[in-house]
């Protein structure tokens, strides 16, 4: 398998620690440890405090740039970590790009997690978040009517879901939506999920827990709503949805559910953007971030995001 991997992605992975959720406080503690992107002189970053959906007070970091006065367009952002682990200052250097490239202000949302919290908690902070950012655009100086969203492997599972959640409850409109390698399939009974078995960042093992942890007794039952899991959603339940760009790498154990996704919002009618990128594992750019492939990946989703955000939505006329 590792041959298959791209060249310049070997190395750091051949270095990288398993991750062990068994011993999860202590992931979290080196997480929360771990150094993180200065806040760049031009960059104003503040934590703010919301109203979290069961009366619980939800953090949000806000990005935004320094001395704009125009408005300008929003992007909610969703951390990673399978569910279960993850901080937003660990995006503090993708936010800051998306700030200055992409024009836009950014909000992170530190969502509850599993097993502490399990589905729907995360969810639901999530769109508490969503809902707060279009509640007041006027004193973050947004344009309510250009909301994207947009997060990576379990951010981009809360991604997916939220997109559906803000529809179904006729919240607040998205124009845009980037789920990142998704992980969206609470079976992981694809292909590639068992496939990736070693130490590729997130594999089948890791997956099982995150998703158990996640979902608790609903994993793998029959009925379980696509909120929770959104590969389960049909082609009728994802109409509607806005301009969507992902992508996910030839090794990741989210392939085939991402394809399958993908697949499925294109016959629903949704634009969608999609890149697979060969000997591409899971998150290899935050762990390669000098790659030229690592760099490719990150500029794409920048440019994703000033797209979506900034494109004109045409009406048919019938």
């Amino acid at each position: 398998m590792i041959k298959r991997v791209h060249p310049d992605l070997r190395d750091l992975l051949d270095a990288f620690p398993p991750l062990n959720l068994d011993y999860l406080d202590a992931v979290r503690e080196g997480m929360a440890n771990s150094p993180t992107a200065p806040i760049e002189e031009d960059i104003h970053v503040e934590d703010k405090f919301i109203n979290g959906p069961d009366g619980n007070s939800l953090r949000v970091r806000i990005y935004q740039l320094k001395g704009r006065t125009e408005t300008v367009p929003a992007l909610l952002w969703i951390h990673g970590g399978g569910y279960v682990i993850g901080v937003p200052e660990g995006d503090d250097g993708l936010c800051q790009r998306f700030v200055k490239e992409a024009g836009c202000t950014v909000v992170s949302v530190d969502y509850r997690l599993a097993p502490e919290h399990p589905y729907p908690a995360p969810l639901e902070d999530c769109y508490s978040a969503l809902k707060w950012i279009a509640d007041n655009s006027q004193e973050l100086k947004i344009d309510a009517n250009r909301i994207g969203i947009a997060g990576a492997s379990a951010g981009g599972g809360l991604t997916a879901a939220l997109a559906l959640l803000a529809k179904d409850r006729k919240g607040p409109n998205l124009i845009f939506q980037m789920p990142l390698y998704p992980m969206i399939n609470d079976l992981n009974d694809n292909f590639s999920n068992k496939e990736i078995t070693g130490n590729f960042i997130w594999n089948y093992s890791l997956n099982e827990a995150g998703w158990s942890m996640y979902l608790g007794d609903l994993k793998g039952s029959e009925n379980i709503p696509y909120h929770a899991a959104p590969a389960r959603a049909t082609v009728e339940d994802l109409k509607g949805l806005p301009y969507t760009y992902t992508c996910v790498g030839q090794l990741d154990p989210f392939r085939d559910e991402t394809l399958q996704y993908v697949t499925k919002l294109a016959q629903a009618g949704v634009d969608v953007d999609f890149h697979l990128y060969a000997g591409g594992y899971h998150a290899f750019e935050t762990l390669n971030p000098h790659a030229d492939i690592a760099n490719n990946a990150v500029q794409e989703y920048i440019n994703a995001v000033k797209f979506g955000l900034n494109r004109t939505i045409e009406v048919e006329v019938k």
